[in-house]
């Protein structure tokens, strides 16, 4: 019966030894992060700035792998179906919170089937317009909204993006109407309004920025609390007659649902020191981007009161999203 109990005890010390081990040795290969976006715009920055620090602090690679379409929703639900077991993540925005009340068939249950990382960065929008347009500012912009109802286009780059329902919020703020021309990203929506096709459009900062610079269009007003510095010359919405209104859009990371709580605090941990870093944080702010850099608690209580938020205004608007 001793030796039995020996064997027995020398197993259950075997099995403890191989988990432990098993645990350290995350991660031992090239670790997946997935892009819903293509190339280019503020998902894919965020991913691959931070991505980048992850893989120096875990001492393996990151392979970004950009999955576009639906709204988002093709490159997420692939993180959602993906094996919890540390080697996939990804990055999301805030269509991400839109998603559940634009799309009652989405393939994922957005609060269920993902474990919240970080939240990384917000980015505040600003409000431009082709320099033709008779307005300047918020209010010359909303009186000439208001003497030629539903005759103002905008542009934004999707439907249900923070771009194209931070107008929709400004629209029932102001009582005004345009009409929405929805683009496939933020290039094809500025190149129109640059050419006047377009008389306004919200976007992130960073894009925009430098055809405002050059007189190509021109910037009304930023959607952040405070004035931004890439465009500390333009007022924000508060100091034109327009209180309480802010508004942007915001970059976290995700894993799939039972995600080892060790690798998740680890990647969180992480993220929070990338985001500190002084180069990066300067690197963001160039773009009109915050880094903020939560705990996985945080993200996921700040998701939630994002789809409370954002469904108000899709219920407000009657937004349909386009089969």
């Amino acid at each position: 019966m001793k030796h039995f109990i020996r064997a027995v005890a020398a197993l259950v010390l075997t099995a403890a030894f191989a988990g432990n081990a098993h645990a350290q040795a995350w991660p031992n290969r090239p670790i997946r992060m997935v892009v819903p976006y293509t190339p280019g715009g503020y998902t894919d920055l965020m991913a691959r700035l931070v991505g980048q620090k992850l893989s120096e602090a875990l001492g393996q690679p990151f392979v970004f792998e950009n999955k576009p379409g639906a709204n988002a929703v093709i490159g997420t639900d692939t993180v959602a179906k993906a094996p919890p077991d540390g080697y996939t993540f990804g990055t999301v925005i805030a269509a991400h919170s839109v998603n559940p009340s634009l799309n009652p068939r989405l393939p994922y249950d957005t609060m269920k089937d993902f474990t919240y990382v970080s939240l990384m960065s917000v980015a505040p929008l600003i409000l431009i317009a082709h320099p033709s347009l008779p307005a300047s500012n918020m209010k010359e912009f909303i009186a000439l909204a208001k003497a030629k109802p539903g005759q103002l286009n905008f542009a934004s780059s999707g439907i249900g993006s923070a771009a194209h329902l931070t107008m929709e919020m400004l629209k029932s703020r102001a009582g005004i109407d345009l009409q929405h021309i929805p683009y496939k990203g933020t290039a094809g929506a500025l190149q129109d309004t640059i050419g006047g096709n377009i008389n306004a459009m919200f976007d992130v900062a960073g894009p925009l920025m430098p055809q405002v610079r050059s007189g190509t269009v021109k910037a009304i007003a930023v959607t952040a609390k405070d004035r931004i510095p890439i465009a500390n010359d333009i007022p924000n919405m508060a100091e034109q007659g327009v209180p309480d209104f802010i508004s942007g859009t915001w970059a976290g990371i995700i894993a799939p649902a039972g995600t080892p709580k060790e690798i998740v605090d680890r990647v969180s941990a992480e993220a929070k020191k990338a985001l500190s870093d002084p180069e990066l944080k300067q690197k963001l702010v160039d773009q009109g981007i915050v880094a903020v850099g939560s705990t996985p608690d945080e993200h996921r209580a700040f998701v939630v009161e994002e789809i409370a938020r954002w469904k108000k205004v899709i219920t407000d608007a009657n937004i349909k999203i386009e089969n």
